[in-house]
């Protein structure tokens, strides 16, 4: 048996090795779809190579810009603020970044994305890009007291 096959997987689908476990690709792709959020990963150079659909994507995005740079996907305003925070990241100075904004600043009901930047590094501190992670958290946000796992059912 391969070791990128698990007996106990009914599929004979290859199974990718994982830092805990492995899931076949149709399986990472799945989960990705099926977040709360959105993901986009952008290479070392600067270059996107990845972004989750489904359908809590907040920010519009399209297949073409697979390749681009990340500092032409920035509104002019935050170019210099996204390659900072990417500058910081290489250099091993800062390893995330979070804002939050709301999409109409001047109405209360307005949604709230909270935006969040991550350096990936392996674990000898190598720089691979970095992961935006962005969620739409109006509804999180509204959050009181709390509610146990079988609460829903009352």
């Amino acid at each position: 048996m391969s070791e990128f096959q698990n007996s106990n997987n009914a599929s004979d689908e290859k199974q990718i090795p994982l830092q805990v476990g492995s899931m076949t690709l149709e399986q990472i792709a799945l989960i990705f779809t099926h977040l709360p959020v959105d993901v986009t990963f952008v290479d070392e150079g600067n270059d996107v190579r990845f972004y989750s659909g489904g359908k809590n994507r907040i920010f519009e995005r399209t297949p073409d810009i697979i390749g681009r740079n990340v500092l032409n996907c920035h509104h002019p305003d935050s170019v210099q603020i996204v390659f900072k925070i990417l500058e910081d990241f290489r250099a091993g100075t800062r390893d995330t970044a979070e804002f939050w904004i709301r999409t109409k600043p001047q109405d209360q009901d307005s949604q709230i994305i909270h935006i969040r930047y991550f350096a990936v590094r392996d674990t000898q501190g190598k720089f691979y890009g970095t992961m935006e992670v962005t969620q739409d958290v109006t509804e999180i946000q509204k959050l009181h007291g709390e509610r146990r796992l079988l609460d829903e059912e009352k």
